[in-house]
């Protein structure tokens, strides 16, 4: 019985000192390999490389910055002569970025030159090989479908501002309606709501708006839809159309001026002008804005004047049919020539004060058959609606986009807003 008290005790005692001898020895650690991630940009596979980024600072040129990554001048002129129609290196402009693409070994000569013109293009000059070549480079991008509405306040592009939206959106609106609404006349109440595209690069780096598919417009209680449709699938022009069909876009546009003007004179043969200090007859309408401020053609046609004469400044004259014509005074600077062929919304110069003015504007003149109108009096042409025969396929085209705008909730107050209100 002892021997059997003895032998338990004795496997008892070894499995215990085996258990803490377990305990005692050293883990045996995963070794997991490092695999680098490999990157591509640019279409470059860029562990290839030693890659180095940096912007053009002032001094710099194109032959500097590959002569600092060791390539040889005979070299450099060879890459410029090579590719001067696809990249002119003598324009590289300060601040831009870049990136060069090296050897890995210890010359690390550059292989590569990679000119950042934008976020999203960039032109790449390859001269690792013996064929120098050069093309433009333009990173994928996604397009992301948005919708926004807002409330006036005040003016559209503060209520734009409001909401964190790109000026470039609100010239987009401004461009929609600019033949049926005088944004001028905007009032606090109207609202609008707008379904549109944003453009990314890499999924997240904002590059730019796409297409504006729709909007609507409350002004004076009254909806305004747009929808923007594409009436030849072979010329691939789009217009934008209200709910009936009918093209937004007249034949002139209401303004000379995009948005942000005031009227400062209206056409008036019996007002007295200040500059003369007597009656004499205003044949024109004064857009009063700052200086610098583009001025567009109201309606495509031929200049017919361009010069600086008299009281009349610096001034472009267009004939757009043998009924209208229109005159545009006073710019700082004409961009369009005698004979040149304009189309509606260019830009043919830039608002000043040359001739006779006391500030600055562009006096806006309007012929019709020879004789100087009224052109808020007159019942001006409007585009052609679309076909009949297109009709049935444009209605049940914006058949889902009218739901998706009818759905869009406006925002509500906020003190922001409030404080808007209070200000004006």
């Amino acid at each position: 019985m002892k021997k059997l008290v003895f032998f338990f005790l004795s496997t008892l005692l070894l499995f215990s000192c085996g258990k803490d001898q377990k305990k005692d020895l050293p883990k045996t650690e995963t070794l997991k390999a490092s695999i680098p991630e490999i990157i591509y940009e640019f279409g470059y596979k860029l562990n290839d490389y030693k890659v180095i980024k940096d912007t053009i600072r002032k001094g710099e040129s194109f032959g500097i910055i590959l002569d600092r990554h060791h390539v040889f001048y005979p070299k450099i002129n060879k890459i410029a002569t090579t590719i001067k129609d696809t990249f002119d290196v003598r324009r590289v402009r300060v601040g831009k970025p870049y990136m060069i693409l090296a050897k890995k070994d210890s010359t690390e000569k550059a292989q590569v030159f990679i000119y950042k013109d934008s976020k999203a293009t960039a032109t790449v000059v390859d001269f690792q090989d013996s064929t120098i070549t050069a093309y433009k480079y333009r990173k994928p991008i996604k397009i992301v479908e948005k919708e926004v509405a807002g409330r006036i306040y005040s003016t559209l592009s503060e209520s734009m501002d409001s909401l964190h939206l790109n000026p470039n959106l609100t010239y987009a609106v401004a461009d929609i309606y600019a033949w049926t609404l005088d944004f001028y006349k905007l009032q606090r109440g109207d609202k609008f709501k707008l379904i549109y595209e944003e453009k990314f690069i890499d999924d997240s780096v904002f590059v730019g708006y796409g297409k504006v598919k729709a909007a609507l417009f409350t002004h004076n209680r009254k909806d305004l839809y747009a929808y923007r449709f594409v009436p030849d699938s072979i010329k691939g022009i789009p217009e934008y159309y209200d709910e009936e069909g009918n093209m937004l876009r007249s034949q002139f546009l209401r303004s000379p001026i995009k948005f942000r003007y005031r009227i400062s004179s209206r056409y008036n043969l019996k007002r007295k002008i200040a500059y003369y200090g007597r009656v004499k007859p205003h044949k024109g309408t004064d857009f009063a804005a700052r200086v610098g401020t583009p001025i567009m053609a109201t309606a495509s046609g031929t200049v017919v004047e361009s010069a600086r004469r008299g009281g009349n400044g610096n001034y472009v004259k267009i004939r757009h049919n043998n009924i209208y014509s229109t005159q545009y005074l006073h710019m700082s600077k004409r961009k369009v020539k005698k004979g040149q062929y304009v189309k509606q919304g260019d830009i043919i110069g830039w608002v000043g004060m040359t001739g006779n003015t006391s500030g600055p504007h562009v006096c806006y003149r309007f012929w019709k058959y020879g004789r100087q109108v009224d052109p808020f009096k007159q019942k001006l042409p409007s585009a052609k609606p679309l076909k009949k025969s297109l009709k049935p396929k444009f209605l049940e085209f914006i058949k889902p986009l009218r739901e998706q705008l009818d759905n869009i909730q406006y925002p509500e107050r906020t003190a922001e807003t409030v404080e808007i209100i209070a200000q004006n």
